[in-house]
């Protein structure tokens, strides 16, 4: 996770929403991303962190079976991403801070699909979760961001202490 959250702090300290992903193979990483375009002109919905991890994954020579690989992500990751994580075939989730407002870790898997219920998949949440929680704090304490300043994440984050 340590990895995970040197991508969220590059992001963050680009501008960006601090969210930072790696893909983990044994004790190895193998792909990362961090948030961008999430300002700007150039603001897009799909480029996250894990998007970004997958498709660096997409693109490298690794070979390893994508059961065996776990993505380490500082925040919860979203519907969009679970499913991307899912269909790529790897089965274990580690995160850093909940998304109370988008996360998608609790839907209930058995009810979708064979494409996305057909294998278990193991979630472990709040790994080094205040250390995530202090970088979302950080930006949504600065005026100068404004990427979801309003929203119940905003909301959430700054009503804890860090």
């Amino acid at each position: 996770m340590e990895y995970a959250l040197k991508e969220a702090q590059k992001a963050f300290q680009a501008g960006e929403f601090p969210v930072g992903c790696v893909i983990v193979s044994g004790d190895e990483v193998i792909a990362s991303g961090s948030r961008i375009h999430s300002f700007g002109e150039t603001v897009r919905e799909t480029d996250h962190a894990e998007i970004l991890a997958l498709r660096q994954l997409e693109t490298s020579e690794n070979t390893v079976d994508r059961r065996t690989l776990r993505v380490y992500s500082t925040l919860e990751p979203c519907l969009m991403c679970m499913g991307a994580i899912l269909i790529s075939g790897i089965r274990q989730i580690v995160y850093a801070y909940e998304d109370m407002m988008g996360g998608a870790t609790s839907c209930n898997l058995a009810l979708l699909p064979p494409l996305y219920s057909s294998e278990p998949v193991s979630i472990i949440p709040h790994v080094l979760r205040g250390k995530s929680l202090s970088l979302f704090h950080a930006f949504f304490s600065d005026p100068a961001h404004d990427y979801w300043k309003d929203s119940l994440l905003a909301g959430y984050t700054l009503s804890q202490v860090t």
